[in-house]
């Protein structure tokens, strides 16, 4: 069977990219989730924050998706629920399974890859010890209690301090179970600074900075862990150990864009954000594949994931009528490779990456655009989203997106086209972990005909 749109997702951006589509003319769309209902990790999220962007009201998880799938069942879009997808090729050909209909093979004139991230396990950490009971990610014990009422331990350690670490201090806490500390790697918290104030503050729940645990105790249920401070090298300080009883041990050290099926299908990677490079209009490499929400990179905000994933549903509606350009490509390569800070969970993910970037060496588009615009970061910038542009393609504005590398205070937001400074922007206060933002107009860009390069970075004045 042929659809027009094909949604691997049915998260917050698979529905929002959906929705997009529909109300851009599209009829025959279809969302595949892997899950039994719509909303991806929205469901487990039963705190409120969601939606003041969107909504311009405070919404748990649930009642955030609860607004999009409304307008799903309105616009009768179709969904196929239990629904993992196998693999997606170039001619955008789906291969999927389901416990109804078995292995079903499906094509579609364009196809948004909406995936979703996943945690990453302890097995990626290394840290020495048994593997006994107590031991969990921060997303597992939030569904551990939010949706099956169950509670994962009553002495907890928090190792990382991503915004579902900081979320899952204050659940456990309001559950009834003493959390000790939440440790943190880096020299900064990894989350949002109101999920610090209002998950750790106001609980006074301590959290160490630079520190990381060593060791894990106990064979067939958690003990203890021990803990220690690091030096700039991230190695642990030796008279730093110190010993903590627990019988529940979260992580929350980082996740991971689902992109098994983009280094598959060959698309080209940015090791910065582990997720596929595109343009403008969410697409990558391969005309009429566009990618959006945590599978194209991390986001601290649900309602940045909405947008982007609209954007998406809009372009590739744009690109059915025949209203993107044909005449383009992004270079088969990785871009932003001096900005490569992801943590890949073994050496065979590592290894899987290099191979699909291989295999677009072999694969290049046809549909080539002479002369796009890429987009760098540099000098303090991480990574931006997206990579390239072009400039005909464009939106009236257009909204970049980047991560910092450290903290930075009252540093300055240049971006340059070619060697000419446009933008020049003081900010207070810079983190990892939360995204920063520039508006790129169209009108801007158009004044340089000639422009090759756009290159976003930190100065000091």
């Amino acid at each position: 069977m042929e659809y027009d749109i094909i949604v691997i997702g049915g998260g917050p951006a698979g529905l929002a990219a959906a929705i997009a589509a529909k109300e851009n003319g599209i009829r025959d769309i279809l969302i595949l989730e892997r899950e039994n209902e719509l909303g991806g990790i929205l469901n487990q999220c039963i705190h409120n924050g969601f939606g003041l962007h969107t909504f311009q009201e405070e919404l748990t998880g649930p009642e955030y998706a609860a607004r999009y799938i409304e307008k799903i069942m309105d616009f009768h879009i179709s969904y196929k629920l239990e629904t993992m997808v196998l693999s997606v090729t170039r001619d955008k050909e789906v291969t999927a399974v389901n416990p109804k209909e078995g292995i079903i093979r499906l094509r579609a004139r364009a196809v948004i890859l909406a995936m979703g991230c996943r945690e990453r396990p302890r097995g990626a950490l290394n840290i020495p010890g048994f593997r006994p009971a107590g031991i969990f990610s921060a997303g597992t014990a939030q569904r551990l209690v939010n949706i099956e009422g169950r509670m994962p331990g009553k002495e907890v350690v928090i190792l990382g301090s991503g915004d579902i670490g900081l979320i899952m201090a204050r659940r456990m806490t309001l559950e009834g179970a003493n959390v000790k500390l939440v440790a943190e790697l880096m020299p900064y918290s990894g989350g949002l600074k109101r999920n610090i104030v209002q998950c750790l503050d106001d609980f006074g729940i301590p959290l160490r900075l630079s520190t990381t645990v060593v060791k894990i105790h106990g064979k067939d249920r958690l003990t203890g862990v021990t803990i220690a401070k690091v030096d700039e090298n991230k190695k642990p300080v030796a008279d730093t150990y110190e010993y903590l009883s627990c019988d529940t041990l979260l992580l929350s050290v980082g996740l991971i864009p689902e992109n098994e099926l983009s280094v598959n299908l060959g698309l080209t990677m940015v090791p910065a954000t582990a997720g596929p490079q595109v343009d403008e209009s969410m697409q990558t490499c391969v005309s009429g594949i566009f990618a959006c929400g945590n599978v194209l990179h991390v986001h601290d905000l649900v309602d940045y994931v909405s947008q982007e994933a609209a954007c998406a549903g809009k372009a590739a509606a744009k690109y059915l009528a025949g209203g993107l350009r044909e005449d383009r490509q992004m270079e088969a390569r990785p871009t932003q490779v001096n900005q490569v800070e992801v943590q890949y969970e073994d050496q065979d993910e590592e290894q899987h990456i290099g191979q699909g970037e291989k295999h677009i060496d072999q694969h290049i588009d046809q549909h080539i655009e002479a002369n796009p615009i890429e987009i760098t970061a540099a000098q303090g910038v991480r990574y931006t989203v997206p990579q390239f542009i072009h400039t005909a393609n464009m939106e009236d504005m257009l909204i970049l997106r980047f991560r910092v590398r450290d903290v930075y205070q009252n540093k300055y937001i240049s971006m340059y086209f070619d060697e000419e400074r446009i933008v020049h922007k003081k900010k207070k206060i810079m983190v990892p972990g939360e995204m920063e933002e520039l508006k790129l107009k169209k009108a801007d860009v158009s004044g340089f005909p000639d422009l090759k390069c756009i290159t976003v970075k930190i100065e000091e004045a």
